[in-house]
């Protein structure tokens, strides 16, 4: 028997996919504004501990900044401009804080998924770090979903905040990943969207976990998904799919 799942069917991914700079503000309000009530992230973590917004292990594709963000302090990111690279309406967007996320998708009643994405040799110090802040900020209300592809980022969250829920992530079905997902006392796996189909998503379902799927464009996908019994699905295709 399956618990109860508070999150939604369709998740925009890093905000609104592709319409505006991926991990900001501008594309949560963007996803917000096509009907998304679920969002996924990805956090990191400053030189000082500070939570933010960013993919990469580098600063240089999404923002005006060079190198690791592991080795600036969070006044020096704070002043990045994280829009113009996407388009000239979106110069000076700012990276976000974890906490103005937090902000927002409470006040738009909006479930979260957060991947933990340490830069190397990080994932530890990110895991804790994130699902501590994840603790404080969600306080008394749905909590985000904790997810990564690193084991060690989710084991620290399972350590620091057992009672977060969790997702592990897979690009490919590694050896043991059952094992390491029953030990990281997982919620849902989360998966490419080619690795999953009927089989899979029933035998997660059998294990108790929930089936999730990044990052789906195609409608006809979409639907094949849903028929076999998916769970969640991220996309970027916001105005395409999904509510509306």
């Amino acid at each position: 028997m399956k618990a109860h799942w508070p999150y939604p069917l369709w998740l925009a991914h890093r905000g609104a996919g592709k319409l505006a700079p991926e991990n900001t503000l501008a594309a949560f309000r963007m996803g917000a504004g096509f009907g998304f009530r679920a969002f996924e992230c990805d956090v990191k973590l400053s030189r000082d501990g500070q939570a933010f917004l960013l993919h990469d292990d580098t600063l240089d594709r999404t923002t005006s900044g060079q190198g690791s963000p592991a080795s600036a302090d969070w006044a020096q990111l704070a002043g990045l401009d994280a829009g113009s690279w996407h388009s000239p309406p979106f110069a000076a967007e700012p990276l976000p804080r974890f906490a103005q996320i937090a902000a927002f998708c409470q006040a738009n009643g909006c479930a979260l998924n957060v991947e933990i994405k340490p830069c190397p040799g990080e994932e530890a110090r990110t895991g804790a770090a994130v699902a501590r802040e994840a603790a404080r900020l969600w306080a008394g209300a749905l909590p985000p979903l904790l997810s990564s592809f690193k084991p060690d980022a989710l084991a620290a969250a399972r350590d620091a905040e057992p009672a977060l829920p969790r997702a592990l992530l897979l690009d490919k079905l590694w050896d043991g990943w059952p094992e390491g997902a029953q030990a990281l006392g997982v919620v849902a796996v989360i998966t490419n969207y080619r690795l999953m189909d009927r089989a899979l998503i029933a035998r997660l379902h059998a294990k108790g976990w929930r089936a999730l799927v990044y990052t789906v464009n195609d409608a006809a996908i979409a639907e094949r998904l849903i028929a076999d019994g998916i769970d969640g699905i991220i996309t970027d295709a916001v105005r395409e799919l999904g509510p509306q």
